[in-house]
């Protein structure tokens, strides 16, 4: 039995997620999944799914689960899916994990392995704070990482940078408690079924992706 790298990626909103899952993907030659992309991509090939999703959507309201469990069954059930794929964003809380199972159990697939990267909410509302955005054209930059050549000024085009609102310290906070409320039960479960690995991920990078490499095995 050849064994399905079928992955879930969990960390707080600012710990590089989805970059880490991008890069993963690429090395494992597996399909990165986010939420996101699964909607859109449905909702491009026109599916009967994809119909409903988009009338929700151009309504401004929120998928169902019901809407979202279809649509992730439909996305896992394709072919590049059959050596594994990386899910991040979904699931999301401890009932979406136990449709998860179901969709899995369904398809005849492996249970999934979930990874943690575990950042100190003090290092994210650290990262997320000093981003700076360019008002005129976009253009982000990080204090700490990726900060403008000169001191509040947008390298591109000289426009006073500022601070967004959804980049303030108590935003921040707010997007991080609720982020444990809902995603404590779901890591505890995980751990539970013994199919949870943590990662460190304030580290550079490169060192978080060779970390998730290690944790897969």
């Amino acid at each position: 039995m050849h064994h399905q790298k079928n992955l879930v990626l969990l960390g707080p909103p600012g710990a590089g997620k989805g970059t880490q899952a991008k890069e993963l993907a690429a090395r494992l030659g597996l399909p990165h999944i986010s939420t996101g992309d699964m909607l859109r991509e449905a909702v491009r090939e026109g599916t009967e799914l994809g119909k409903k999703a988009k009338a929700v959507m151009d309504r401004g309201e929120l998928v169902s689960d019901e809407l979202l469990t279809g649509i992730v069954k439909e996305r896992l059930s394709k072919a590049d899916c059959e050596k594994g794929f990386i899910l991040d964003g979904y699931p999301r809380n401890l009932s979406q994990a136990s449709i998860l199972e179901g969709i899995l159990k369904e398809l005849g697939k492996d249970p999934v392995k979930a990874l943690e990267l575990d950042v100190a909410d003090d290092v994210i509302v650290k990262r997320l704070s000093s981003r700076r955005s360019c008002p005129a054209c976009g253009a982000v930059y990080n204090l700490v990482f990726s900060p403008p050549k000169k001191e509040g000024v947008c390298d591109t085009c000289g426009t006073a940078l500022i601070l967004r609102d959804d980049d303030k310290e108590s935003v921040i906070r707010e997007r991080l408690r609720v982020y444990h409320e809902k995603t404590a039960p779901l890591s505890a479960h995980y751990a539970q079924e013994g199919r949870l690995k943590s990662v460190p991920g304030d580290l550079p990078p490169a060192q978080v992706l060779e970390a998730l490499e290690k944790a897969i095995g």
